[in-house]
């Protein structure tokens, strides 16, 4: 995949699949806005790729930050190209009866409101160019209850429907728009999981996962005509057929 020209933003970008797909489509040739609340993680991260990278601290449950970090890239890189909505939280874990009601909105607010928020901010700026690629991070959890994951499983599914109604009013405006669902990859959010102790996701080995580069090389590929069939869609990682597609075993 050539993405010579092409900038990238990308949400949660600190670590897991954030960094993973930062160093991906670096790799591809893109120039990389590195979004995080996590600020010496993403700078490091930076050094890291060099020059082709912008280290932009954001918390993107405010919308006013998104919007100057979309900001930030234009006026770096001369354009906002691809939008990789990936910055999500896990905590806290609890059942419906005894959550927290602050945290349980902490949740929606980055996992649902920020995913709006990265749209919000960058089609306008997609369309006044004539095209983009919005690309969110999705969850099986987003399409079926999981046990002490209320709000895991609202705000993933809050999120997909937002990939379905980007693409309703702007895929005839050359905004691709898609979501990824990886399954379960082998990332700090695992190990969060993993220690909550809570339904059968929690007793997964570590060896279950998948490594974070796979969803990242999705990423990338879903920037490409081949992944066109899927514009409004999400692509699973759990479904062998894409698997061979992209490349990954």
């Amino acid at each position: 995949m050539e993405l010579t020209g092409k900038a990238v933003l990308i949400t949660g970008a600190s670590r897991g699949i954030g960094a993973a797909a930062a160093r991906a489509f670096a790799a591809a040739g893109a120039q990389v806005a590195l979004v995080s609340r996590g600020e010496e993680a993403i700078a490091d991260l930076a050094g890291e790729i060099g020059s082709a990278a912008l280290a932009v601290p954001c918390d993107v449950s405010r919308f006013w930050e998104v919007e100057a970090a979309v900001g930030a890239c234009v006026e770096a890189f001369g354009s906002l190209d691809v939008l990789v909505n990936n910055a999500g939280v896990i905590e806290p874990i609890a059942h419906l009866a005894f959550s927290d009601p602050e945290g349980w909105a902490h949740a929606v607010d980055i996992n649902l409101k920020g995913v709006y928020h990265g749209m919000r901010a960058a089609l306008p700026v997609m369309l006044e160019a004539g095209g983009g690629t919005v690309l969110t991070v999705s969850s099986g959890a987003a399409h079926g209850p999981v046990e002490a994951w209320s709000h895991y499983c609202a705000s993933k599914a809050g999120a997909a429907m937002l990939t379905r109604c980007v693409d309703k009013e702007y895929g005839t405006r050359g905004i691709r728009a898609m979501g990824l669902s990886p399954g379960t990859v082998a990332t700090q959010m695992q190990r969060e999981i993993k220690a909550s102790g809570v339904n059968p996701v929690s007793r997964l080995e570590w060896s279950d996962h998948i490594p974070a580069d796979w969803p990242a090389k999705a990423l990338v590929w879903m920037c490409s005509a081949e992944a066109d069939g899927y514009l409004g869609q999400e692509i699973s990682l759990r479904d062998e057929g894409i698997r061979a597609r992209i490349g990954l075993s």
